[in-house]
């Protein structure tokens, strides 16, 4: 799994991102610092052109526009139409009846390769009560392992939760990461980040489930690693990125606490 890291950069699959305005830049260039190239779009009027030639999609709501609705379902369909990976990022899906039934209408008219969230906004969509505010998770705490899977098996995809500890399911085989740092939690985007990561890994692997874990580990890790000295935040926001950027196999080795279960 970690030679992906070697593979993304040999590769530079071109990650298309229909993504909010807050944290647009960071997924940009987080996109790049692990060897992808990054395209942002809002247009209709695009969307069959790039699509038939990205290598994967990214849909985050974390920005809700109505105006939008209708092309997340549509970009949605279109990677479905040229078999091309899509991510969805329910961001805040919990928060209010809008970002509710806009993903719910996505999950029922798009089949997605992967879904990314916090443990809330994982077990919500899943049914399950959840505690959180705004798009920020308090079940952080307790093992969802088991819920997550049901959602996994519902959704009839890979689903990643992250957490205290992040857990990426396809339903049968889990992986456990525990890497990480609190910091993470206090800079913008890096959820968002995230989802960029596995965007990165899906466009350049037919291994799904390995894509999407090392789009988790990668931020895990190098999130820990940034914060070693306890930097400011404004220094661990630069630390993350330059870590990002300088990731390789033996830096995986060194730090990486995963567990395949």
């Amino acid at each position: 799994m970690f030679e992906l890291i070697e593979k993304v950069k040999e590769v530079n699959p071109l990650v298309l991102h229909y993504t909010n305005y807050v944290t647009i830049n960071d997924c940009a260039n987080t996109t790049l610092a692990v060897g992808a190239s990054p395209l942002m779009s809002s247009s209709f009027e695009e969307v069959d052109d790039i699509i038939s030639v990205c290598n994967s999609v990214v849909i985050n709501i974390g920005t809700m526009n109505s105006e939008l609705v209708d092309l997340y379902v549509l970009v949605g369909k279109t990677a479905n139409k040229y078999n091309k990976p899509v991510i969805l990022d329910p961001v805040g899906v919990f928060a209010t009846k809008a970002r509710t039934e806009l993903t719910n209408r996505l999950l029922n008219e798009v089949k997605f390769d992967v879904v990314k969230g916090n443990v809330a906004e994982i077990k919500f969509i899943g049914g399950f009560d959840v505690k959180g505010k705004g798009v920020d998770s308090f079940d952080e705490d307790e093992d969802a392992t088991e819920s997550i899977k049901k959602v996994s098996k519902k959704l009839e995809c890979i689903v990643v939760a992250t957490g205290k500890v992040d857990v990426v399911t396809d339903g049968n085989m889990v992986y456990k990461i525990y890497n990480g740092t609190q910091k993470l939690k206090s800079i913008t985007g890096t959820g968002c980040m995230s989802a960029s990561l596995i965007g990165s890994y899906l466009g350049c692997s037919e291994d799904k489930l390995e894509a999407a874990t090392m789009g988790i580990l990668t931020m895990s890790v190098c999130g820990e690693v940034a914060d070693i000295d306890n930097p400011p935040i404004g220094t661990f926001r630069v630390n993350l990125m330059n870590e990002i950027y300088g990731l390789n196999v033996e830096k995986l080795d060194k730090y990486a606490k995963i567990e395949k279960a």
